[in-house]
């Protein structure tokens, strides 16, 4: 186990989020626990394949504006998942190749496929993490050998942060990585919500109760509250494919199975 970290050992026979996560998107590094308990959530709540398809679009199009619009080039993604087409080192290099990108996972399987899939990568770093140790990212070793904490950094917390407890303080701990980064630093965040068939939600969100970490869901408020002295950027905190959508606007009935909210906030000063 690396330095600093605070990881799960590995163990298949329980489910992990980001291996669900994998099977919610038709990947195939999952295992069978993982699969029995993605059944469990899409039998309460088939919603929630599409908000897990809206999420990893959302992030597309986040990295792309941060890219090529605001001038980022160098990224902490905190629980990265496993490795899928549309990475975000990837999407990054497409519109400014060199873009440096540190991938954290508290997932061991993650950790082994991420180091596979970035061999020989000089811009990616992969870290056994978790973000209930701010202090352990911000100091590891690999995350200094590539981001400069002197430039701005785009933080990456894209359906993570609903796996932290309210008593885990997630606000203070979004808030201790904030104060980390520099002015023009950039938050991108999603959260999974019960604003939208809230029985079914919370049912399907029981589904990870037995998982490695179980989900919290919020309201739009209390996202918003995590959200604190970031400065959004337009169109603020909204239903992910509300969020700068490439092509049609998605429509009201396609709205109605996206139970995720999502946003980009810049630190000012």
């Amino acid at each position: 186990m690396e330095h600093g970290a605070a990881a799960s050992a590995i163990d298949t026979s329980r489910a992990h989020p980001a291996r669900m996560y994998d099977a919610y998107l038709g990947g195939k590094d999952n295992y069978a626990a993982d699969r029995e308990a993605v059944r469990q959530v899409l039998r309460a709540g088939p919603e929630v394949r599409d908000t897990a398809r809206a999420n990893r679009a959302f992030l597309g199009r986040a990295v792309r504006f941060l890219v090529s619009e605001a001038g980022i080039r160098q990224f902490i993604d905190i629980g990265t998942g496993i490795p899928a087409a549309g990475n975000v080192h990837e999407v990054a290099a497409q519109a400014a190749a060199g873009t440096r990108v540190v991938y954290v996972d508290n997932d061991p399987i993650v950790h082994a496929h991420a180091n596979a899939l970035l061999t020989g990568s000089g811009s990616t770093r992969i870290v056994l993490a978790d973000l209930r140790e701010p202090e352990a990212i911000l100091g590891h070793p690999k995350v200094g050998e590539l981001i400069d904490f002197g430039e701005p950094v785009g933080l990456l917390l894209v359906a993570i942060v609903h796996f932290l407890t309210d008593e885990e303080n997630p606000v203070g701990i979004v808030r201790m990585l904030r104060d980390a980064l520099p002015a023009g630093s950039f938050l991108v965040l999603s959260h999974g919500t019960a604003d939208f068939r809230t029985e079914a939600a919370l049912q399907a969100a029981a589904g990870y109760d037995q998982a490695t970490s179980a989900i919290t869901l919020r309201s739009h408020a209390r996202i918003g509250a995590i959200l604190d002295g970031w400065e959004l950027v337009e169109p603020g905190l909204v239903q992910l494919p509300l969020w700068r959508p490439e092509g049609r606007p998605a429509r009201p009935k396609e709205l109605s199975k996206i139970w995720g909210y999502g946003g980009v906030g810049r630190r000012s000063r």
